[in-house]
């Protein structure tokens, strides 16, 4: 396995002995123990399959069979965190969700697997396909055989859409506010070590990881999280609730 891959806010990271300390330190910043956000996509739909884009335009579609299957596999992978898998990271205690169907019956499924009442968190929704919605890229692509990738190159937005910046922007927003959530959590309880699992959708997805990850916005397009899949983000986060570092652990793998 290769190391995370990782972001660092500002100075020199300083190596620290004993398994109980982090790895790295940034040098006169006081760090938290680590906030783990793990953005699942809901399970597949009936517009999956015939790829007609589903953005926030509209609530639905909802799950269909097989995306409900899926939806239980990736509760119990989610689940597994910190217990068969990731013995590191700390078990999922939260859930939040998109308010579109299909992220709120995903996260339905996550939710009883976890024993918590999931909540409901309108930045996670995904990317306003505008004029597109329930079109697919062949039938957007007719009139004009580059639109599509000038689109997944981030160069345009749909027609009456979002951009992939503006979905960054909104994403990133979560994570800064959730990390202040968890300083104030380690400030007014303990201090100890948090995993949070947001459901999500792919591209809301893949701009949380480029925007993380300081990566040019038209490389974004080129990340690719499969159906139900697991995506970790790893913040660490100092005592005043800012985000000093960002880790990636894993991008879009499958829990089927």
């Amino acid at each position: 396995m290769t190391d995370p891959v990782e972001t660092r806010a500002n100075d020199t990271p300083i190596a620290l002995p004993g398994d109980s300390s982090p790895l790295f330190r940034v040098s006169g910043v006081d760090l938290l123990s680590p906030l783990s956000v793990v953005l699942v996509r809901h399970g597949v739909t009936d517009m999956t399959v015939t790829r007609q884009l589903s953005g926030s335009g509209v609530p639905g579609p909802a799950l269909n069979a097989a995306g409900r299957v899926q939806a239980a596999k990736a509760a119990d992978a989610v689940h597994a965190i910190g217990r068969r898998d990731w013995p590191s990271v700390a078990t999922a205690t939260r859930v939040i969700a998109s308010p579109l169907v299909r992220t709120q019956e995903t996260a339905a499924a996550i939710g009883r697997r976890l024993g918590v009442h999931p909540e409901t968190e309108d930045r996670l929704r995904e990317i306003h396909f505008g004029s597109w919605e329930g079109r697919t890229a062949e039938e957007i692509s007719a009139d004009d055989a580059h639109i599509m990738h000038r689109w997944r190159f981030g160069e345009i937005p749909a027609e009456g859409g979002e951009s992939f910046g503006d979905v960054g922007e909104r994403m990133d927003s979560l994570l800064v506010d959730l990390a202040r959530e968890h300083a104030r959590a380690a400030t007014a309880q303990k201090d100890e070590p948090r995993t949070w699992v947001a459901v999500s959708h792919a591209v809301a997805i893949k701009c949380a990881v480029g925007a993380s990850m300081g990566m040019p916005v038209n490389r974004w397009g080129a990340i690719w999280p499969v159906p139900a899949s697991v995506t970790m983000l790893q913040l660490r986060v100092s005592t005043t609730g800012e985000i000093v570092e960002r880790h990636l652990m894993s991008v879009g793998a499958p829990t089927d």
